[in-house]
């Protein structure tokens, strides 16, 4: 008889291999029967799972349910949602080998099937690939993630119109934070993560029934997420591993995959999602301070504007240049930060590509150059004056304000000559010239502060003209910004005049001959210069007609200032030599030549209080320009005459000489009492040599001199109030108290000739004008002619009501004087209607 088993309870390896049995065994004998009732599809599915899992998936059984499932699709979702059952149940019971499994056969599925009823059997693997994802092994998390990126890579034949990704962003954004403490695992994990949010792009963007992946939500998640592994390579890069440890690396870092991943996005961004995708950037950027280091930002937007398309390249712009202005208070550094980057950014954008506003990007710079400028002399933002942290903020500053005028030039590279031509005058248009835009100066800076801007906007001029190329000299230097250009020459700051000159090379000179004439040395030879020489166009010749005298006049004057140095004469030669070789016909060049004796008569003047190393400079700037010139002509005379000056003062006068005068330590006599003689050039013996060769003797045989206007005596003034109180001194000698005779103008041959040449120019203007008046009244509407003609009526209106009001006002008459209580007599004005007037004026 057999004995009772004993009540004892059975062990959990006992229980444990029951369980297995029955999940993944059809049994015999007394289970045999409970096998045969379950689904096929159910049998199907637990035939690929070995008794042990380090055998692996039962291929031929694999194969089997693949069949099934080819054959019966609408079993596709069954059995989907029963994969998905065995697997919860295997992480649950940590049966990791099973659940490797159940990601295989799912993978090998959902490649095979892709049948109408694939949403379905999609959301029980979805709904798998979450649980891994949720599991706190990194194994199961990068099995997932791999999972998941073989779905993303297959391109379904249905769409989906409920599938949602918000969990998958949010878990690979996170992953691609992952802190886990062994960095090789930490990696993997963060690799993983780049992976899935580059699956779940590929998988969203381009599909329109998808939810949109380029909401803020989640570019506001992605794009952080891609930004931190990208720096965080950029620090571990820096240690500079051996090279075999860097070549088995390679493969596995994640700064590449995470910029491959960065460049895809943003290559599948169109023109209304690129806001989205850059905004996330910038607030990375501020929120860790990145800015201040120049190097993590550049190389970003270096990844963004090589990754966007080429058309959307101004949209980057604009919004760094709205963020610019976000951040106008903000220290230095990050301006300076992100002015660098606008640098990069525009010189990497194609040409045109700043957009529609292009005047628009200049006075968002423009504008930081003057608030920059306010800053440094305040010392901050708020306008307090913290000694400390001035000096320490006008370095920054400075910085800032250099970081701005190379970026300004960096756009102005990338437009159009037209549109660069625009930008000139807009620039223009906000320097503070004297006596003509007082209003621009702030109350708070002062003399130094419009200084400051004229200084800033000048050097960035420099930038906008370097490389400027024209055919036509008139379009390129209009009035309207030559006059005000010209202007600041006449200051006293020798930092604004010789920005005026480095402006003026830059636009004359057209075949880059301004280097050759940097230095100032007597040359037997200007052939070894290789000037590149062209005829004069008719274009040049009106340039010159019109605004020749005027740039003579401000070369004469610029040699009479006292704090013109080395640089200042140097530019000025130049000038001289660009202006022969670019717009000189036979009356410019006899206009140069009595240019430079006049600049010779200059240094022997008595009446200029200039010092010996002035004298010493105008006498070797006029050598040096008349040996020059004396070649361009090729008259042997001249040229003979030129040669015998030069050599007699070699021997008895150097120091008449660019060579010994223009060196950092000039051999100059301690007076210039004496000069005359051989050692000066002759204009009546210049004169004779010329006129044999056809040149115009009247005119040569005339000395030059500078017609001094208004102008020139407003622009001596060093800052814009005294400009102001001379005009208020200028109009209260004008008036009718302090009444002055004026002299009478002396007429010469010059006014004559200058009369018939601004004669011909007001007679083209004048036809032009007439030419668009009569053009506006054919083509242009109605409404427009009607309120061009009642602007006119209403001026009209205003000054006659001027006129009446001063007219109809009566002087006082001797009956209507009163005695006022202080013995002084004060006068009544008598009404219209009571004043008498004589019979003769009554009709």
């Amino acid at each position: 008889m057999p004995l009772p088993a004993p009540d004892v309870p059975a062990s959990p390896r006992l229980a444990l291999d029951c369980r297995t049995l029955l999940d993944h065994r059809i049994g015999t004998g007394v289970c045999g029967c409970c096998g045969a009732l379950r689904p096929r599809y159910k049998r199907l599915v637990d035939n690929i799972f070995p008794e042990d899992p380090e055998d692996g998936l039962v291929k031929a059984n694999m194969e089997k349910l693949t069949f099934y499932a080819l054959s019966a699709p609408e079993k596709l979702d069954r059995i989907g949602a029963y994969l998905s059952e065995r697997l919860s149940r295997d992480v649950a019971r940590h049966r990791y080998g099973y659940v490797c499994i159940a990601m295989e056969a799912l993978d090998q599925l959902l490649m095979a099937c892709h049948c109408q009823s694939i949403n379905l059997f999609v959301e029980s693997f979805l709904k798998m690939v979450r649980k891994l994802l949720e599991s706190d092994k990194p194994s199961l998390q990068i099995l997932g993630t791999n999972s998941f990126v073989k779905f993303a890579n297959i391109e379904e034949d249905t769409p989906s119109y409920h599938r949602s990704y918000d969990f998958f962003v949010s878990r690979f954004s996170e992953m691609c934070h992952s802190s886990f403490e062994d960095p090789d695992i930490r990696t993997k994990i963060r690799m993983a993560g780049i992976k899935g949010l580059q699956g779940v792009v590929r998988k969203t963007v381009n599909d329109e029934l998808q939810a949109n992946i380029w909401d803020p939500q989640h570019m506001d998640k992605i794009v952080p997420s891609l930004l931190f592994n990208l720096q965080s390579g950029e620090r571990t890069e820096s240690r500079s591993p051996s090279p075999l440890q860097a070549s088995e690396k390679e493969k596995e870092s994640p700064v590449e995959l995470t910029e491959r991943c960065f460049r895809e996005l943003l290559g599948r961004a169109a023109y209304g999602n690129i806001k989205n995708a850059v905004t996330p950037v910038l607030m990375h950027l501020d929120n860790h301070s990145l800015w201040e280091g120049k190097t993590f930002a550049v190389r970003c937007f270096k990844i963004i504007m090589y990754s966007i398309q080429s058309q959307h390249s101004h949209l980057v712009i604009q919004q760094l240049l709205g963020h610019l202005d976000a951040n106008s208070k903000n220290s230095a550094t990050v301006r300076a930060g992100i002015v660098e980057v606008l640098l990069e950014a525009a010189a990497i954008a194609a040409s045109g590509s700043v957009g529609p506003t292009v005047l628009e990007v200049f006075n968002t710079l423009l504008r930081q150059l003057r608030l920059s400028a306010d800053y440094e002399l305040t010392g901050s933002c708020e306008g307090s004056t913290n000694i400390g942290t001035k000096i320490i903020k006008a370095h920054e500053e400075r910085q800032l304000q250099e970081a701005v005028i190379r970026t300004i030039g960096s756009f102005a590279n990338t437009l159009p000559t037209y549109q660069r031509s625009e930008v000139m005058l807009f620039i223009m248009g906000k320097i503070p010239v004297p006596g003509m835009h007082p209003a621009l100066v702030s109350s708070g800076s002062g003399s130094e502060g419009t200084r400051m801007i004229q200084v800033m906007l000048l050097k960035s001029l420099v930038q906008v003209t370097a490389g400027f190329q024209t055919t036509n000299m008139l379009t390129a230097l209009p009035t309207s910004f030559l006059e005000p250009l010209l202007s600041f020459f006449l200051t006293e700051d020798p930092e604004i005049r010789l920005l005026v000159l480095q402006i003026l090379l830059s636009l004359i000179d057209r075949h880059d001959n301004t280097a050759k004439f940097r230095n100032v040395s007597i040359i037997s030879d200007i052939s070894v210069l290789k000037l590149k020489v062209d005829k004069c166009s008719r274009q040049d010749n009106l340039f010159m007609k019109k605004h020749g005298q005027q740039l003579y006049r401000h070369i004469y004057l610029g040699c009479k200032e006292q704090s013109s140095g080395k640089q200042h004469y140097e530019s000025l030669f130049a000038l001289l030599g660009i202006l022969s070789v670019e717009l000189a016909n036979e009356e410019v060049v006899v206009d140069l030549i009595r240019l430079a004796l006049a600049l010779q008569d200059l240094a022997l003047s008595t009446d200029e209080v200039l010092p010996v190393f002035n004298r010493c400079a105008v006498h070797a700037l006029a050598a040096a320009y008349l040996n020059l010139i004396c070649q361009l002509t090729t008259v042997p005379a001249f040229c003979q005459h030129i040669q015998e000056v030069i050599e007699v003062r070699q021997k008895n006068s150097p120091h008449l000489l660019p060579e010994d005068v223009f060196i950092d330590d000039p051999k100059l006599l301690s007076s210039l009492e004496k000069v005359g003689g051989d050692v000066l050039f002759l204009q009546s013996k210049i004169t004779e040599v010329l006129g044999g060769s056809g040149y115009n003797t009247d005119r040569l045989a005339t000395p030059y001199v500078p017609q001094y206007t208004d102008e020139d005596r407003l622009s001596k003034r060093k800052s814009i109030g005294e400009t102001i109180s001379l005009q208020v001194e200028m109009e209260s000698r004008n008036s009718p108290e302090k009444e002055e005779r004026t002299p009478a103008e002396e007429i010469t041959f010059e006014t004559l000739k200058n009369a018939i040449v601004d004669s011909v120019g007001m007679e083209e203007q004048e036809r032009e004008r007439r030419r668009q008046v009569v053009e506006k009244f054919q083509k242009a509407p109605f409404e427009e002619i009607a309120a061009h003609c009642g602007a006119r009526a209403t001026l009209l209106q205003s000054k006659l009501n001027q006129i009446f009001d001063i007219t109809i006002r009566p002087p006082p008459s001797p009956s209507g004087t009163i005695s006022s209580g202080y013995g002084q007599s004060q006068s009544r004005s008598i009404p219209i209607y009571e004043m008498k007037f004589p019979d003769l004026c009554v009709y």
